[in-house]
């Protein structure tokens, strides 16, 4: 059974407000929804729908440039995409918080998520991405809090990986 999603989506989003978070760049995610509704509702948020989530590399490196501290918010599927602008966070040496919903895990029911799904880890562990691991709610606010801690204090690029088992099961309706 998955976790409360809106406990940990709100404990994720407590950490991200309380560490002075005020841009999102975000590709639509179902396992984001939460989060992404309260950036966009937020006065004090600037939040960036991004057509692919390599935008969101440079989005968040253009944050930090203006004083800016920013979240990018992607699904496991998109990591592939953001091989590439990965190598600008270490030339640049800027901070980047990631928060990276798993697909191709527990309960998955698309044989194409599972592929990138095995890849996601090793790949930011190759392009020099720090990863934490999330599987229960209760540790949800005490990971992203690290994670945030290490990337903003330390600029680093940083991806908290959420569990498909926390996000909860996808299944397509008719």
């Amino acid at each position: 059974m998955a976790e409360d999603v809106s406990a940990w989506s709100q404990a994720a989003w407590d950490v991200l407000k309380g560490r002075n978070v005020r841009q999102i760049g975000y590709v639509p995610d179902a396992g984001h929804t939460a989060m992404i509704n309260q950036a966009i509702v937020d006065p004090d948020v600037e939040a960036t729908v991004l057509t692919t989530e390599e935008e969101g590399i440079g989005l968040l490196a253009g944050a930090w440039l203006g004083g800016d501290r920013g979240t990018l918010l992607m699904q496991s599927s998109g990591v592939g995409n953001c091989i590439n602008m990965l190598s600008l966070t270490d030339a640049c040496r800027f901070p980047l918080l990631m928060l990276v919903t798993m697909r191709g895990e527990w309960a998955e029911f698309n044989p194409w998520q599972v592929p990138m799904s095995k890849a996601t880890e090793p790949a930011f562990n190759l392009m020099g991405v720090k990863t934490y691991r999330v599987e229960v709610a209760e540790d949800v606010a005490e990971t992203v809090d690290a994670a945030a801690g290490l990337a903003f204090s330390g600029d680093q690029a940083v991806a908290v990986l959420l569990g498909q088992k926390l996000i909860g099961k996808k299944e397509w309706t008719k």
